[in-house]
Parts: structure tokens; C-alpha cells; sequence
């Protein structure tokens, strides 16, 4: 009988790595599955910024965008502030319930800063497309209160400051995204205030 000849055996040395215990894993995994603050702050600006443009839609339909009035600031802080608290409590859910200051103010002043853009962007295609002579006509209704309220001024000094506020008028653009960003971190203070929840220490 022929012999079998013996195949080569190859032998493979395994190293094995001493297993992690449970509470890194869950530290890893939880690291892993934690949601990002910009995915919040983008839906519920673009929800937020949606709003704003219906609000600023209905004002123009009636006639009062012309100058902002105090009742118009408070509906808007007010529409800011809800969609704020809920973006920040939609982003505390998906984090397994938790959130930290700094996670409530980075949804804040993304949901303020992304809404702020859409909100300026239609008052640009307001004012130069949809209704060119805006600045005119705000003007013409601004101009018998500030007689009044300064009896001094004269008509000269009134057309060289409508003059001014004109070809300052792109000012108002970064002026506002800043403004929106303030109140976003002030709003995002006092919601993270509110919900906020630390992760127990393992």
C-alpha cells in the first residue's frame, strides 16, 4: 500500500485582546449612535422659515408690513421660541432622552440662523421683485410720525435721512441674521434650561 504523504500543516499563532467591559461598549455604541444637533436645526428652521414667510405673506395681504409693530415682534419670537423648544425636545428624544446645554444651543441657533435666511430671502424678493417701491411707500408712512414726534425736523433733513436709510438698506440683512442669532442663544438657554438631562457616569 502506498503511503500518504503528510500535508504541511500550517500553524497560525492567534492573539487574543482582552474583551472591554459592557460599560465601554455601551459608551462606544451610544458615541456611534448619537444624533447630530445640524439635522435638527436644518428641519425645524426650514419648518420655522416656512412659517415665517406664510406670516409675512398674511401681513402683506393686509397691508401691514410696511413698519413692525410691537404685537408682530411677539408673534414672531413667539412662532420662534415653539419651534425652537420642539426642535430641542425632538433632538433630547433622539438622544435616549438626554441633552446638554450645548447640544439645546446648537439646535437653537440653527433652527434661528436657518429660518433667519429663508425669512430674508423673501423679503429681498419682496422688495425688489414683488413690490419694488417698498422703501418708498414705508417711507411715506413713517414720515407724519416722525414729524410729530420731533416738531424741529425739517424736509430737507427728512429727505437726506430717507436718503441714508436707503443706501443702508442692505445693512438690515446681516443686521437681522445676527439679531436672529442672538435671540436663538437666548431662547436655546432657557430651553436647555428646561429639558436638560445629563448622562448618569459608569
Amino acid at each position: 500500500m502506498e503511503k500518504r504523504k503528510k500535508l504541511p500543516l500550517a500553524v497560525t499563532k492567534l492573539r487574543f485582546c482582552p474583551l472591554t467591559n459592557r460599560s465601554t461598549l455601551k459608551t462606544f455604541y451610544m458615541e456611534e449612535q448619537q444624533p447630530k444637533t445640524g439635522k435638527f436645526a436644518l428641519n425645524y428652521g426650514l419648518l420655522l422659515g416656512v412659517v415665517s414667510v406664510v406670516f409675512g405673506v398674511m401681513l402683506y395681504s393686509q397691508k401691514l408690513h410696511y413698519e413692525t409693530s410691537a404685537p408682530v415682534m411677539i408673534v414672531s419670537v413667539i412662532l420662534t421660541a415653539v419651534a425652537i423648544f420642539l426642535g430641542v425636545n425632538a433632538f433630547k428624544k433622539a438622544n435616549g432622552g438626554y441633552l446638554k446645554i450645548g447640544e439645546a444651543l446648537k439646535v437653537a441657533v440653527g433652527i434661528a440662523l436657518v429660518s433667519a435666511i429663508i425669512s430674508l430671502l423673501f423679503q429681498y424678493v419682496l422688495t425688489n421683485f414683488i413690490e419694488p417701491d417698498f422703501m418708498d411707500k414705508a417711507m411715506e408712512i413713517a414720515k407724519p410720525k416722525a414729524f410729530e414726534q420731533n416738531p424741529s425736523l425739517t424736509e430737507e433733513q427728512w429727505e437726506k435721512g430717507v436718503e441714508m436709510q436707503k443706501n443702508l438698506a442692505w445693512m438690515r440683512y446681516p443686521i437681522g441674521l445676527i439679531i436672529s442669532c442672538v435671540i436663538g442663544l437666548v431662547l436655546g438657554l432657557i430651553t436647555g434650561l428646561i429639558l436638560k438631562k445629563e448622562k448618569p457616569a459608569y
